[in-house]
């Protein structure tokens, strides 16, 4: 069952961006881009050396770099879990 986005930020994974840039593959001279986004763990990063893997054995464009950022949104300190709201004017 796949996990909602709260859940995986409470579990320590933040979003992970990489800008990949690869050759052509009949232009070789010529580099183009690929943005990828995922929640993934740092500092392993699993999910984003995963693809990259693919991306090497699948297709045909060769990898010239990666360039990727990572940011956590929420911590499990920042959480907390409220059941009622009242308001006071």
């Amino acid at each position: 069952m796949p996990q909602s986005e709260t859940e995986l930020m409470l579990k320590g994974y933040g979003l992970t961006t990489a800008e990949i840039f690869y050759r052509m593959p009949d232009y070789r001279n010529v580099l183009n881009t690929f943005v990828w986004q995922d929640y993934d763990l740092a500092p392993d990063h699993p999910k984003l050396f995963d693809f990259i893997d693919f991306w090497q054995s699948e297709i045909e464009g060769p990898l010239h770099s990666v360039r990727f950022t990572h940011r956590k949104m929420i911590s499990p300190g920042e959480w907390r879990h409220i059941t009622g709201e009242f308001s006071y004017h």
